[in-house]
């Protein structure tokens, strides 16, 4: 057990950010954080990590091997990327300072009270923690990593020259360095900036580590391809899951429908309680025979009822009619200087069509979408049906007046009057003062919200998105690809979400080399996989009684290890049982399992 922590709570100001929070951790455990924004789970990280303390209860951390990734990581862009990947991490300030603190208690010579045996040992073993966070080992395998996502020469240049998705990559970089000699590694939003290439293989790596990986992340396909457990924070409080998202999905919904029916039925028998007192009081006016049945009545406990969930209610219409062809490109060509972005691209965007594009990092999926809009010059031809009205949705949301409030910015696009446009507003969940405040203070999830609202009221029958599922949570997104796939016009949109590429698109295309390969069908069928899901097995837990290696794909395990093993690979450790390598250990886990083809189906 690395971590435990029992009836933790933590408030800033009046609000309580966490409730009574129970949570353990152990070596190998793969936890999914999710909530809604404003939840307060970086805070929990932040309390994991002894970042911050608790207000009640205790938080038992048992090692200081611990790396993070920060959301947002402020980096000096004036920095070499070679000494930005060998700063010490952001998990080391605190042993920093306490060995300053014993360097301190050293050179004053104590008191009478001071342990030496326990302070040098303490020393030892915080200098040897500062070391690992610092030696040229990790600093050389974080530039391995970095040649790895291609960015070789960069590394060599300045943080300043990169890119955003490429400065994320350097800090993750680093992070994944120091990943494996830590036992916990605390990511939050790991997948932001990152395309769908970098991702895939960040899941990997991350199945690889030893120690616990617990992750804050609104991608629903990483989760599903990373997490074994989810933890859920809901109104400061946890609920504890086994599984993936999908599995943790299906079951939180079996979890709401008993919670209904239980107070259902509560409600139900106190009011029945209630009226036969009511009756009995009325029949015998004199006597007090009815207040056996109102005790009756105060003893029925009526639990809480399933919180109400105020999911975005988004419908977006198409109006106007088209052509058969909307969006007809031949030997399409877009140069940047000597660079050719778009390189003879073929694209028929046909009516109803629903295109999904992903791609690289500056593979020029926005050159695309400005090109069709006729934005930049080119070459080659671009035909546009008569009759297309298009909605253009900006990643940046640079069509955004950040000056003017919300309800401003939707009065000057639609010329509509105040009531109009706030009704419009609070079905994107934007109310009240939220709609009164300039843009430039909204929040990124606000701001995207303000921009699907605008586009939701001018009912074009070609929609142009670019990433609207950005810096919105997940029960947002789950409501904005409901609209989606009731839209009943052409839509192109470019994204690095593959849940969003599943639930919405009818075709996806990868732009790479300046060609667009589009395929008929979601974005796991194009791959020629199931979703993870349905990858999961139930597994039963054993403990290794001495050390062994798996040779099926090269892990040593330790005596005293955890072994997770589905049916699907018992073959694999049957040598190990039968020397008595293994032993039961008693309960199953869900584990994601590489299955191969039935006989009927592709290689």
């Amino acid at each position: 057990m690395l971590l435990k922590a029992e009836g933790v709570g933590k408030a800033f100001g009046p609000k309580e950010v966490l409730k009574e929070v129970d949570l353990q951790i152990e070596m190998g455990d793969r936890i999914g954080l999710v909530g809604r924004n404003g939840a307060g789970k970086t805070t929990l990280l932040k309390l994991m990590m002894g970042q911050i303390k608790p207000d009640l209860g205790t938080l038992n951390l048992r090692t200081s091997k611990i790396c993070y990734l920060s959301q947002f990581v402020d980096v000096d862009r004036s920095a070499s990327v070679d000494s930005t990947v060998g700063v010490v991490s952001e998990a080391s300030p605190s042993l920093i300072k306490r060995a300053a603190e014993i360097e301190a208690i050293m050179a004053s010579g104590g008191d009478a009270d001071t342990d030496w045996n326990a302070i040098s040992q303490e020393y030892a073993s915080i200098t040897d923690e500062i070391a690992r966070h610092s030696s040229q080992q990790t600093k050389g395998k974080a530039m391995d990593i970095l040649e790895g996502f291609g960015l070789e020469e960069k590394a060599r240049g300045n943080m300043g020259e990169m890119s955003g998705g490429e400065r994320t990559k350097v800090m993750l970089s680093r992070t994944l360095a120091l990943a494996e000699q830590s036992d916990l590694i605390f990511l939050d939003e790991p997948t932001s900036h990152l395309d769908i290439e970098t991702v895939e293989w960040l899941e990997d790596q991350l199945l690889k580590l030893k120690g616990a990986v617990i992750l804050i992340s609104h991608d629903r396909y990483f989760l599903d391809n990373v997490a074994t457990r989810i933890i859920e924070l809901e109104d400061g409080r946890l609920t504890h899951y086994s599984g993936n998202y999908s599995v943790f999905m299906e079951k939180k919904a079996l979890d709401r429908e008993r919670q209904s029916q239980a107070y259902d039925k509560a409600v139900k028998e106190k009011g029945r309680q209630e009226r036969i007192a009511e009756e009995l009081h009325v029949k015998y006016k004199f006597k007090s025979i009815h207040k056996t049945r109102e005790k009756m009545a105060e003893r029925v406990e009526v639990p809480d009822p399933p919180a109400e969930e105020n999911d975005l209610q988004v419908r977006i219409y198409a109006l106007g009619k088209s052509g058969k062809n909307v969006i007809t490109a031949k030997e399409l060509e877009v140069a940047r200087g000597n660079h050719k972005v778009l390189d003879k691209l073929d694209l028929e965007l046909l009516k109803g069509d629903k295109l999904g594009v992903f791609g690289p990092n500056g593979s020029g999926k926005t050159t695309l979408m400005k090109a069709v809009q006729k934005k930049l010059p080119y070459l080659g031809e671009l035909d546009v049906s008569p009759g297309v009205k298009i909605g253009y949705y900006a990643q940046e949301h640079d069509l955004l007046e950040q000056d003017l409030t919300a309800e401003q910015q939707m009065k000057k696009t639609l010329g509509q009057q105040s009531a109009e446009a706030r009704s419009i507003l609070a079905r994107l969940l934007l109310t009240g003062k939220d709609v009164e405040r300039p843009i430039s203070t909204l929040s990124g999830g606000e701001r995207a919200r303000l921009a699907l609202a605008i586009l939701l009221a001018q009912h074009k029958n070609l929609l142009i998105l670019d990433e609207p599922s950005n810096y919105l949570d997940i029960p947002s997104k789950e409501a904005v690809e409901a609209a989606l796939r009731e839209y009943t016009g052409t839509m192109l949109l470019v994204t690095h979400d593959r849940y969003l590429l599943d639930a919405v698109c009818t075709k996806v295309g990868e732009l790479r080399d300046g060609k667009l390969n589009v395929f008929n069908g979601t974005y796991s069928e194009m791959k020629g996989r199931q979703k993870f899901a349905q990858g999961l097995e139930v597994a039963e837990v054993y403990k290794a009684v001495s050390a062994f290696k798996d040779w099926s794909n090269g892990v040593t395990y330790k005596a005293g290890d955890k072994v997770i093993i589905a049916k699907c690979e018992l073959e694999n450790f049957k040598w190990a049982l039968e020397a008595g390598k293994l032993k039961k250990a008693g309960g199953t886990e869900l584990k994601k399992v590489r299955k191969p083809p039935a006989d009927d189906e592709e290689e």
